[in-house]
């Protein structure tokens, strides 16, 4: 088997230097990759995996970070066992990215922007291999058909701004792809894609896995994708690995509390639950920080926040005897395609194509459908962030179309957005503290800055996070704490209606179940309105009480959000939903066996 070694991680330590102190965000990991191998990755946010992708790869920013102690041991195609802990720079770059790829968490952080998305591709592929550019170019498009972006022409002469987060992080799939890497390390790599593309994308992995013996290290929130993809599991929590093992045994018999948390945590799809299980159903953390064990099984904290469909039906008859908040009437969103010689346009995208439908007072109304469906438009297009080619909106009887500037601009402390990328969202050159205040200040909530930075404390604690973290920059967080920080900003107003925009899909497993326990919590308190968008039909089911599921900008099915995954009217939703990794034993079975027989 060691002939067969890819990776040998020992006792990985990395720390960093924040306000005066040393905080050890990996703190003696060790594991073996082999060739063939995928080892799936998981853990809340800041527990580390994403620190250990990231030292393998010799990208810890130095300072305030450092690899203090360990060995990396990469068997090299080329050059044989290297230690990368003491690789020099330079010999390193002719690793990364060709021998060692990886695909990062954030797309749009990654990809330059003054760049189009096949110049990019195209750059990684003559860095590495001696090729030429219209070779190079045909590869660059090829790779955009495996990853299945739609129109690879327009793609490869499209800017990141010009395309959606799913396609940008198929772009990225595709640059991580073109060197036929050893080793690829995929952090979140399916985060912001729908679930039929994902799953083209993760049978594309194990496709390439097969052909070239790749192994893959797999980091993600997803435990359904985990079962499906992976041969052995590690589980983070602090910095360590708390639990490892063959994938069918983590899932079958989970030991350590944090794992069976992890288990827990994911919106089941057969059941309704008033909440989300976490790691305190599990596990209880005393003021030293030890841990002390709970006797919780994964399915007694299942049952134990169950609800009955009765139960349900009453909730709805209370829900749908009161006013709307929200009518869409025959709302269309075009965008230019095509101009004539003379700059009339000649053809356009119909983003959002004659979309109506209601929202009452109190409820979750949740958009899903596959990236390019239309729903983040839709939901731009609600708040009048995009002007609508045609139809109405009446907000609590207002029509948004009629408001001038001043009156809209009024109306929008009521109504707040949450964005699907946190780090985009935040201006990296002031604080969070800053950020948190600015809407306020804006708005003159509060008498004064004391008032409001008494209030942006209680946000902070609100969302789970610390008052000290308010002099903080976004980079300075994790994903999962960028988007609290984003949710803290959408509450300073006190609105009455909130789109969450892929709120969630940056997220880890337990730390999306703390938001989403978080969003339903903050909705039952202060009253709110939502609609949900999301990829995730099985996060949608879980959040909302109707499900709007939207196909090429027109609605292609929509009622109550159990009714519609046990009984979809149409094609297109019963593909959604067949391809939701549902994480059960028996379909970890069937893909172990799929994999033997390939072996064979």
């Amino acid at each position: 088997m060691q002939n067969n070694v890819l990776l040998e991680v020992k006792d990985l330590v990395t720390e960093f230097k924040s306000d005066g102190e040393i905080h050890r965000a990996v703190d003696g990991v060790s594991f073996t990759l082999h060739k063939g191998e995928t080892i799936g990755i998981v853990g809340e946010s800041g527990s580390g995996k994403s620190v250990t992708s990231l030292s393998i790869m010799q990208l810890i920013p130095n300072p305030p970070g450092r690899v203090s102690g360990g060995d990396i041991l990469y068997h090299s195609r080329n050059n044989g066992v290297v230690n990368i802990r003491n690789t020099p720079s330079e010999e390193m770059r002719s690793y990364r990215g060709n021998e060692i790829a990886m695909i990062f968490q954030e797309p749009m952080t990654s990809l330059n922007p003054v760049y189009t998305c096949g110049e990019q591709v195209m750059e990684a592929i003559l860095l590495h291999q001696k090729i030429t550019k219209i070779e190079a170019k045909n590869k660059t498009i090829k790779l955009f058909e495996q990853v299945q972006l739609p129109d690879p022409a327009r793609v490869f002469d499209a800017y990141p701004h010009q395309i959606s987060g799913g396609q940008k992080q198929r772009v990225m799939i595709a640059m991580a792809m073109s060197c036929n890497p050893q080793i690829l390390i995929a952090d979140e790599p399916t985060t912001a894609l729908d679930v039929t593309v994902q799953k083209t994308i993760l049978d594309l992995m194990l496709e390439l896995q097969r052909e070239h013996e790749m192994g893959i290290m797999f980091i993600t929130h997803d435990l359904g994708v985990i079962a499906e993809l992976a041969d052995t599991v590690i589980v983070m929590y602090k910095g360590k690995i708390v639990e490892q093992g063959p994938v069918l045994e983590i899932f079958s018999n989970p030991k350590h509390p944090y794992t069976k948390s992890l288990l827990a945590c994911r919106p089941p799809l057969d059941k309704r639950l008033v909440r989300l299980p976490v790691s305190s159903d599990f596990m209880k953390i005393d003021e030293d920080g030890n841990m002390q064990e709970l006797s919780t099984t994964v399915s007694d904290a299942i049952n134990r926040v169950a609800i009955t469909n009765e139960q349900r039906v009453q909730e709805h008859k209370v829900l749908y005897s009161r006013d709307k908040i929200l009518e869409l009437q025959n709302i269309k969103m075009y965008f230019p395609k095509n101009k004539s010689l003379f700059g009339k346009t000649t053809e356009y995208v119909k983003a959002v194509d004659d979309v109506s439908f209601d929202v009452y007072e109190g409820e979750t109304l949740g958009l899903v459908g596959e990236s390019g469906c239309g729903k983040t438009t839709l939901g731009r297009t609600i708040l009048r962030l995009n002007e609508p080619t045609d139809g109405k909106i009446f907000y609590r009887r207002s029509d948004l179309s009629r408001l001038k500037s001043e009156d809209l601009r009024q109306l929008r402390k009521e109504m707040q957005i949450i964005f699907q990328d946190p780090y985009s969202s935040l201006n990296p050159r002031i604080t969070i503290g800053e950020a948190l205040m600015e809407p306020m200040q804006v708005h003159q909530i509060e008498s004064n800055n004391k008032q409001r930075k008494e209030r942006v404390f209680e946000l902070l604690k609100r969302v789970g996070l610390e008052e000290k973290q308010f002099n903080r920059y976004p980079h300075e967080f994790s994903g999962g704490q960028r988007q609290r920080v984003c949710i803290a900003r959408a509450l300073a107003l006190n609105p009455r209606f909130i789109i969450c925009d892929e709120s969630v899909s940056a997220l880890d497993v337990s730390v999306q179940a703390q938001v989403l326990n978080l969003l339903n919590e903050l909705k039952r308190e202060f009253k709110f309105t939502y609609i949900f968008i999301s990829h995730d039909l099985s996060v949608v089911k879980f959040m909302s009480d109707r499900m709007v599921v939207m196909n090429k900008g027109r609605i292609e099915e929509m009622g109550d959000a159990d009714e519609i995954y046990l009984n979809p009217q149409t094609e297109y939703t019963k593909k959604l939903i067949n391809s939701i990794p549902k994480g059960q034993i028996n379909d970890i079975k069937a893909s172990i066996e799929r994999k033997l027989t390939f072996q064979i």
